[in-house]
C-alpha cells in the first residue's frame, strides 16, 4: 500500500495562530525549524542553555534563548530538539512538570516516546514531524523556495486537531512544499536506527575499514586504498541520490558493474543477512535503547572509548594528509 502524503494545498498555517512554539535546543534541526517558522509568521520561543555556543547562536539569529522551564510554562506547542541520549533527563525534570492539558508536545525523532523516557501526561497529545534532512538542508531549501520532505506521526490517542496543526507545523518549515509521509512513531524510530545500524552509518563505516585493511594488508599503498574505498565513494552515493541503482549502474562501467553484479552478493551474504534481522530484532524488543540509555547512565565510557580508538585508525590519518592536497574539499577536522 502506497504511503498518505500531504502537500501545501493539505495543510493550513491559521492552525498555528495565536499559539506559542517553543523549540528546545538550538542545535542543526532546532535552528533550522525555528527560523523556518518565524519566516513562515509563527511565534517561537527558544529554549537553550545560557553559555553555549548554540545559546550566543540563536542570540546573533534574534531570538531571546530562556531556560527550557520558561520556555514550555509560555508555550502551547513544545518540541523537543535536544539530543536523544539527554531528552529523557531532560523531560522529566523540567518540562514535565511545566505541561498542562491542551499543550502539544512535539519530536522530530521518536526514540524517546517510543521507548517510554517520554510519556506525556493525560491531556497532552504527542506528534512527530520529522524532516528528512539535515538542518543545514531544511534552512536553505526553505530560503530557496523549496522544502525537505517530512514525516508526520500521532502518539497514541492524538486527536485530529493535532493533526492538523502537525501539517501546519510542517508547511511552516518548508515540509509541505516537498510532500509529508505519514507514518507511526514506531515506524519512524525503528526504521531510522536501523537505517544507521545497519546501512548508513554502522554497516558503510565498517565497510569501508575493512576494504581499506585488506588493500593495505595486500600490500598495496595505503593512499591507493583511501581512494578506492574512501574518497570515491561520495561520487557512487551521488549517483544513487540522483537517480538510484539503476542510474548509478547506467553511469559506471561494465566491468564496474558486472563486478557489482556477479561480487557483490558475496560481500552481502546470507549470514549478513541474518544478523541485519537480528540488530532489527534488537531495535523492535528495546535492547538496543536499553544499552544505549545504560551507557549514558553510566557516563558513556565505552562510547568515549571507542570513539577515541576509532578517530587514531590508520585510514583516518591517510585522509587527513590526502584531503590537503584536493583544494576543492572543503575539509573538516574533529
Amino acid at each position: 500500500m502506497s504511503a498518505k502524503i500531504f502537500y501545501d494545498n493539505d495543510a493550513d498555517l491559521s492552525h498555528l495562530k495565536d499559539k506559542t512554539i517553543a523549540i528546545l535546543g538550538y542545535g542543526s534541526q532546532g535552528h533550522a525549524q525555528a527560523q523556518n517558522l518565524r519566516d513562515s509568521g509563527c511565534n517561537v520561543i527558544i529554549g537553550q542553555r545560557e553559555g553555549s555556543a548554540n545559546y550566543d547562536l540563536a542570540v546573533s539569529h534574534n531570538f531571546q534563548p530562556m531556560s527550557v522551564e520558561e520556555v514550555v510554562k509560555q508555550a502551547d506547542i513544545v518540541n523537543i530538539l535536544l539530543p536523544d541520549e539527554v531528552q529523557g533527563d531532560v523531560y522529566r525534570a523540567h518540562i514535565l512538570p511545566n505541561l498542562v492539558p491542551g499543550n502539544v508536545l512535539m519530536c522530530s525523532h521518536g526514540f524517546n516516546i517510543h521507548f517510554g523516557q517520554v510519556e506525556p501526561p493525560s491531556g497532552v497529545d504527542t506528534l512527530l514531524v520529522a524532516p528528512k534532512g539535515p538542518g543545514h538542508l531544511v534552512r536553505s531549501e526553505y530560503v530557496k523556495g523549496g522544502g525537505v520532505p517530512c514525516l508526520i506521526a500521532l502518539g497514541d490517542g492524538a486527536s485530529d486537531k493535532t493533526r492538523q496543526i502537525g501539517l501546519a507545523y510542517a508547511k511552516g518549515i518548508g515540509g509541505t512544499r516537498g510532500g509529508v509521509i505519514e507514518t507511526t512513531i514506531a515506524e519512524e524510530t525503528e526504521t531510522d536506527l536501523f537505517g544507521e545500524q545497519v546501512v548508513l552509518c554502522g554497516g558503510v563505516s565498517e565497510l569501508v575499514k575493512a576494504g581499506f585493511e585488506t588493500l593495505v594488508e595486500a600490500g598495496y599503498q595505503p593512499e591507493m586504498a583511501y581512494f578506492e574505498c574512501m574518497h570515491e565513494l561520495k561520487l557512487i552515493v551521488d549517483l544513487f541520490y540522483q537517480g538510484g541503482l539503476s542510474y548509478m549502474r547506467y553511469s559506471i562501467s561494465n566491468t564496474a558493474e558486472f563486478g557489482d553484479y556477479t561480487r557483490g552478493p558475496r560481500i552481502i551474504t546470507d549470514e549478513t543477512r541474518r544478523e541485519m534481522k537480528q540488530i532489527l530484532k534488537e531495535i523492535q524488543n528495546g535492547q538496543f535503547a536499553r544499552e544505549w540509555i545504560l551507557e549514558n547512565r553510566a557516563g558513556a565510557p565505552a562510547f568515549k572509548a571507542t570513539r577515541r580508538r576509532d578517530r587514531d585508525q590508520e585510514i583516518e590519518h591517510v585522509g587527513r594528509r590526502l584531503r590537503k592536497l584536493m583544494s576543492w574539499i572543503d575539509s573538516k577536522e574533529v
